[in-house]
């Protein structure tokens, strides 16, 4: 296999898959002088875009490249001249693939706790190795999920079980939904491909930034699932991790389970337990502590969403095209403000899973054709910020700005909001400008700096107009703050050896 990369294309001229691959095989037979014949296939691997020259945005294309034969392949690379030796070189296959199935499968089945994206494909995993795992979820399937989403936003009736948190796909499902990592893991082809053939979009598999969507997602997990129970595992939904049993010697032995709130315990044996619980199962992070678990406070962040009108974005960043950059700006105080979870022409969602806790997050459909571009402009929080040692401080921070949010907006779903202009001069804010805030439950407009720790507020005051310097329109005066962010990665993790066992619980 060859590998060519840096291939710059204009943006008519490859537009679609179909036309990116005519560009790759004229490129192909020119850079490695080989003849239509002796191609025996070709891909598209990586689409991206280069908006360095607002006159000159094109896309940046890499193609994998068969010969027909190994011997033509090894020609084939030594012939490219001096010039293009940069941007090709033979390589491997570096593919990840599923396990086989084992030949001597343990009779208890292992049990994974959480069907968001990584219990999912641990299920899968162990599914395809044979072991019929049992794979528990206290939310509902996809789509019956969707229902308790709308019951919320339509009559402020929140399940605390079903919500954009919790359910079949997990946060990703109903908010954020994107698949960009900053690792170079070669499971990632791997993971692509299931989503693909689980009916996400083909161009997921090549596209820098690849997404999906929060309208087809649903669709995609719910499809991976069922391969999981084709395959021999068992999805349970509606049903909770309460208790874990741990013999004398510190390892696990078993596990209590609960289907509903009024359900007697149902004990489940297993030796071999997986936690994709993710950072919002707070109750789990507490279980474990009880049990005396090793459990360590980690650097995570808090903030607000950002919108700005999509239009201005796009002409800020590449004239007449389409995208955005992820932004950061180093404060003289010694912190930094950065964008995350960029959702064009999505929406700010009402990410809440406790009652009388308010917190959002970002969502955008698969078309992002939404009149606003939305992010999270978060400040990290470190140890060092915390009250104390205790492992769980972390998320009492968390559960005090959502408690504050809550109230600010008006204790009734209703999210706090601030336009930049305000929030920079330090004053409430009485109504929006051209800039509509998206949040479906509806905006209280007030001052937000009472449901964020100080430290934050300072930096995001310090940050903004630094932002503004480096995105032309970012620190717009009526841009809308949307509080508060408060999930964008978890303030606690399970301590691990190198193979991600707990280090206190076999």
């Amino acid at each position: 296999m060859i590998e060519i990369t840096q291939v710059n294309a204009s943006l008519d001229e490859a537009g679609d898959e179909n036309a990116c691959l005519i560009v790759g095989k004229r490129v192909a037979k020119r850079v490695l002088r080989c003849k239509d014949s002796e191609i025996k296939s070709i891909e598209l691997h990586r689409k991206s875009i280069d908006a360095r020259k607002k006159r000159d945005v094109h896309f940046i294309l890499s193609f994998r490249v068969e010969l027909t034969s190994p011997h033509l392949e090894r020609e084939a690379v030594d012939s490219v001249a001096e010039r293009d030796r940069s941007r090709v070189r033979a390589i491997e296959d570096d593919g990840s693939s599923f396990p086989t199935p084992v030949s001597d499968a343990p009779q208890e089945r292992p049990v994974v706790v959480g069907a968001g994206c990584a219990g999912l494909f641990a299920a899968l995993t162990l599914a395809k190795a044979g072991l019929k795992p049992l794979l528990i979820e206290r939310g509902d399937p996809a789509f019956r999920r969707s229902h308790a989403i709308d019951l919320f936003l339509k009559e402020r009736i929140l399940d605390p079980e079903s919500n954009i948190q919790f359910g079949l796909g997990g946060a990703g499902t109903f908010s954020d939904g994107k698949l960009n990592t900053g690792t170079k893991n070669p499971a990632h082809r791997l993971i692509l491909e299931t989503f693909v053939e689980a009916g996400a979009p083909r161009d997921i598999l090549w596209d820098a930034k690849p997404h999906i969507g929060s309208d087809i997602l649903p669709t995609v997990v719910t499809a991976i699932s069922q391969r999981i129970e084709q395959l021999g595992g068992v999805v349970r939904y509606r049903t909770k991790l309460v208790d874990i049993r741990i013999d004398a010697s510190g390892a696990i032995t078993g596990i209590d389970v609960q289907s509903s709130q009024d359900a007697a315990y149902e004990p489940i044996e297993t030796k071999h337990l997986i936690l994709a619980c993710g950072h919002s199962a707070r109750d789990i992070f507490e279980l474990l502590k009880d049990h005396n678990v090793a459990l360590a406070q980690k650097t995570f962040a808090m903030g607000v969403r950002i919108e700005h009108p999509q239009r201005d974005i796009d002409r800020a960043q590449y004239g007449a095209s389409a995208g955005h950059p992820a932004l950061v700006a180093h404060l003289p105080n010694g912190r930094s403000v950065f964008s995350f979870c960029m959702c064009p022409g999505g929406q700010v969602v009402a990410a809440s899973s406790e009652p009388c806790h308010l917190c959002v997050n970002g969502a955008s459909l698969n078309a992002r054709d939404g009149r606003n571009a939305n992010a999270a402009l978060l400040v990290n929080v470190t140890p060092e910020d915390l009250p104390n040692d205790d492992p769980l401080a972390g998320i009492e921070l968390q559960r005090a700005c959502e408690a504050a949010a809550y109230r600010l907006g008006g204790s009734n779903w209703n999210a706090p909001a601030q336009l930049v202009g305000d929030f920079l001069a330090e004053r409430a804010s009485t109504t929006c400008g051209k800039v509509k805030p998206t949040y479906p439950l509806g905006v209280t407009w007030t001052a937000i700096d009472e449901a964020l720790p100080q430290h934050i507020v300072e930096s995001l005051r310090l940050g903004l107009p630094l932002l503004g310097k480096k995105l032309r329109g970012y620190d717009r005066p009526d841009a809308v703050l949307t509080g508060v962010e408060t999930r964008s990665s978890s303030p606690v993790t399970v301590t691990r050896d190198r193979t991600c066992h707990a280090v206190s619980t076999p």
